[in-house]
């Protein structure tokens, strides 16, 4: 790999949850070419509480660097340091990305019962936000991923509710 390449990183996080069948679709040749074809450097997986472990790579060949870890006490610094955040469907991983404006995609756990964290993701992606996908379909939204369409979250202001649900449990409004 040519040393002066400038390292465009993906960060992959399944937060505390086992998410083995993302791991192993980022796992691919497949999906690690089309994220070199989009320029991507480096891949780092936070594999959470999954039995599926990916194979690392030093990228000496011309493939993408790629390290996991399980768990760390923050992911606040892999985020920052993202040119693109591949995440498990929930609140706390997709709003802490969205908040720094990194690219995002979802991709939605089928497994899960109840799968209320479909709602948002799928939810945000239609406000265009974020890309939302499945493990099957990752491959497919980092093709034809396009940057250029986000639409920078802003988040909101809860202070107004806030005072309402106060005024109407009783408690003092500032």
């Amino acid at each position: 790999m040519d040393s002066n390449k400038s390292k465009r990183s993906v960060f992959v996080t399944v937060g505390t949850t086992s998410f083995d069948s993302l791991i192993k679709t980022v796992n691919t040749d497949q999906l690690k070419e089309a994220l070199l074809n989009k320029g991507y450097t480096h891949l780092v997986i936070q594999m959470g509480r999954g039995s599926y472990f990916p194979k690392k790579s030093n990228g000496k060949d011309g493939s993408l660097v790629v390290d996991y870890f399980t768990f760390s006490s923050s992911i606040a610094e892999y985020l920052k340091s993202a040119s693109l955040v591949i995440s498990h469907a929930g609140s706390g991983s997709i709003f802490e990305t969205l908040k720094l404006a990194k690219p995002l995609i979802v991709v939605v756990n089928e497994n899960l019962m109840d799968n209320h964290q479909s709602e948002l993701a799928e939810e945000l992606a239609e406000r265009k936000h974020l890309f939302c996908g499945h493990p099957k379909t990752l491959y497919q939204v980092i093709e034809s991923l396009d940057l250029d369409s986000i639409v920078r979250y802003k988040s909101g202001d809860a202070t107004p509710v806030a005072k309402l649900i106060n005024r109407h449990l009783g408690f003092p409004v500032d």
